[in-house]
């Protein structure tokens, strides 16, 4: 039986919110997710004091994450063949370190 290929993380911005590194590397190695690309940063009006992840809008194949912590926004483009409830359970154990 064949070992399910590890997900590719995209390293095209020298910048990323702190934290979010390690948890895109942890989402990478579940089955079903193909491409995480770290987008552009933005700075939001609200402040989270915890890096948070959250499923935003479908994209063609996959769905587009907000990444939050502190003032900081980040898009995060994720390719997958998961749903979204499936993707967000993915996000949430690689979340948990």
């Amino acid at each position: 039986m064949a070992k399910p290929t590890e997900g590719r993380l995209v390293w095209n911005h020298s910048t990323h919110i702190s934290g979010l590194i390690p948890v895109l590397e942890r989402l990478i190695r579940q089955d079903g997710i193909q491409t995480v690309t770290p987008g552009q940063l933005g700075r939001v009006k609200g402040h989270s004091p915890h890096l948070q992840l959250r499923v935003s809008v479908p994209i063609r194949g996959g769905f587009k994450v907000i990444a939050r912590h502190g003032k900081t926004v980040q898009e995060v483009f994720i390719l997958t063949n998961l749903d979204q409830n499936l993707l967000q359970e993915a996000i949430a154990i690689a979340m948990k370190k």
